[in-house]
């Protein structure tokens, strides 16, 4: 059944929302989203490693997902061969791979840092599609990209004071997750026109739920988690719940309601949220480097998103 018709039929009928509750549910996305850095270096202060707290955050959402790709699959066709191979990939990429390079990168840079490096993710869909489809970039477009990189290359250049050698490869790392994901928005197009944006977030994620409890009966044992400190459980269920599942529902309902492009830029709320909280609650330290960088940073997404939609 293809998703099409609905689609045009939800944007001709009337909204029955109003647009505030949409602005409130996508700035409350991206504070959601944005506090997973705070968290996860909350839990690492515990002795945690990155195998052990991503497992215990898909573990305690698991249930979660499970129940979104059931419910928000009612209905509907059930999934071809072709399908489940799609979901399989996506959910290695998008969130396991994505998920598990981004808590190793936090490691070892802050959460600020972090989170600029991520909102780097439309420019990176832009390069793939590029580089992927061959897609025309332009001069507005290369400039966008130039005055994001270079926010980055500023904020880059502070953690190496600050942190030292080990900013590199955390840089690499949650770059890498940037990149991970941004293969997930590249290929997972055609997926969720057909699927569903929340039945394709279920499934996808629920497979990396299942990947990422088996990474750590792998490599870590079980016993283990017996051993846990009781605030890395009490964290982890606070990343699962309001960092991972609430933001996903939030993010959602708030393109029902004012629609994908204001839900995104209300997004810019995320790296800002996520400096002000490391200030506040990490005492990560708040230079001008850091001001500067953020500003280049969000006005080369921001510039990007204008001028595409130009």
């Amino acid at each position: 059944m293809s998703s099409s018709p609905r689609v045009a039929d939800d944007a001709a009928a009337p909204n029955p929302h109003p647009s505030w509750s949409g602005w409130l549910l996508a700035v409350g996305g991206a504070i959601g989203f944005s506090g997973k850095a705070i968290i996860v270096k909350l839990a690492y202060r515990h002795g945690v490693d990155a195998v052990t707290l991503l497992m215990l955050r898909m573990l305690l959402a698991l249930p979660l997902f499970l129940a979104l790709a059931w419910w928000a699959g009612r209905g509907r066709p059930a999934l071809t061969g072709r399908d489940k191979l799609a979901v399989l990939g996506l959910g290695f990429s998008g969130y396991y791979l994505a998920s598990f390079l981004d808590f190793a990168g936090l490691a070892y840079v802050s959460a600020s840092f972090e989170r600029l490096v991520l909102y780097l993710n439309p420019t990176l869909v832009l390069l793939l599609g590029w580089l992927l489809f061959g897609r025309r970039v332009g001069l507005r477009q290369a400039l966008a990209l130039s005055v994001s990189y270079a926010g980055v290359l500023l904020v880059f250049g502070h953690e190496l004071k600050v942190q030292g050698s080990n900013i590199g490869l955390g840089a690499a790392l949650v770059f890498g997750s940037a990149v991970a994901y941004a293969v997930y928005l590249v290929y997972g197009g055609e997926l969720v026109r057909r699927l569903g944006a929340l039945r394709l977030t279920g499934l996808a994620t629920s497979v990396a739920c299942v990947l990422c409890i088996g990474q750590f009966l792998l490599l870590r044992p079980v016993g283990l988690l017996a051993e846990l400190p009781t605030a890395v459980w009490s964290l982890s269920v606070v990343n699962a719940l309001a960092c991972t599942f609430a933001p996903v529902l939030m993010v959602m309902m708030a393109i029902e309601r004012v629609g994908a492009g204001v839900a995104a830029q209300t997004g810019m709320v995320g790296p800002m949220s996520t400096i002000l909280m490391g200030v506040l609650i990490l005492d990560e330290p708040l230079t001008g480097w850091v001001v500067a960088g953020t500003a280049l940073v969000l006005g080369g997404v921001w510039l990007l998103a204008r001028w595409r939609q130009a």
